[in-house]
């Protein structure tokens, strides 16, 4: 991999005269957060200052947000993870503007923390009546565990339930067409990763992320311009859908370096080859 184009700055010089490398990074912020529920998190937001990303191959001022569910418990799990890139302008404004975006990231954290506990509560539902009608054990022991690890969300779903019971079932929506270049089989993964507590397993999650966004990103714009073969957008398709469901399905403690290692260099490779055919 080449560490940065061909007549670009070489990697770790800014991109024009300004504040030294070390003079980029504003710090970040530690907040503690209650749901609605009644669940408490924990959101950690850290300025990274100038980077070298590796899919994108230049470098951008990285923020990272980490987003812990049952903060100081035993069971204490990171629900959200994601790194936001912005221009790396290396001057006092800049901080003043990244700073204001660590706020704005730090109210963002607590609309994602409500609209996952949203799809929780929706899932343990379905969960519930589920073993209602099969009295399946297994599906006894999701719900279970679901109980066991987010008990306020599961108390909520249950008075929901209680709630809904007698009343008229509402009409069941309407199939949303699939996206062109969205994977079949993401439709069957359930969509929460529990992430890694290692910081270089979970950074590497993450990147992985990130790099599925960018590669969509980029099939997107190669199909608008006709450029894309359909040999090219069904690897793509599998690719992706190999990388979703190896990151959704999982644990924290399934993730190894070695998984996570070869579905990052199979992404990193077709991503080239979407990129050449952009250019």
């Amino acid at each position: 991999m080449s560490a940065s184009r061909p007549g670009g700055p070489p990697p770790g010089s800014p991109p024009d005269a300004g504040l030294p490398r070390h003079l980029c990074q504003v710090g970040g912020l530690n907040q503690n957060y209650v749901s609605k529920a009644g669940t408490l998190y924990h959101i950690q937001i850290e300025d990274r200052g100038p980077v070298l990303d590796v899919v994108l191959d230049r470098e951008v001022r990285r923020v990272n947000v980490i987003v812990y569910a049952n903060y100081g418990e035993p069971n204490a799990r990171i629900i959200y993870g994601r790194d936001n890139d912005f221009e790396d302008a290396r001057s006092q404004e800049h901080n003043r503007i990244i700073a204001a975006e660590i706020g704005r990231l730090a109210l963002e954290a607590r609309e994602i923390i409500e609209q996952k506990e949203s799809r929780r509560v929706a899932r343990i539902k379905a969960t519930i009546r589920e073993y209602h009608q099969t009295k399946s054990e297994e599906t006894k022991k999701a719900f279970e565990e679901a109980n066991a690890l987010f008990p306020f969300v599961f108390s909520r779903a249950w008075t929901e339930l209680k709630r809904d019971k007698g009343r008229a079932a509402p009409p069941e929506p309407a199939p949303r067409a699939p996206e062109a270049l969205v994977p079949e089989a993401e439709a069957g993964v359930v969509s929460e990763i529990l992430y890694p507590l290692d910081p270089i397993l979970r950074e590497r999650v993450i990147e992985i992320e990130r790099m599925v966004e960018q590669l969509i990103g980029d099939l997107q714009e190669l199909s608008a311009r006709g450029h894309a073969d359909a040999i090219l957008l069904q690897t793509c398709r599998k690719l992706i859908g190999r990388a979703r469901e190896g990151l959704y399905s999982r644990e924290a403690t399934d993730f190894t370096t070695r998984r996570l290692e070869m579905t990052r260099n199979s992404l990193m490779t077709t991503w080239r080859q979407v990129q050449s055919r952009l250019r």
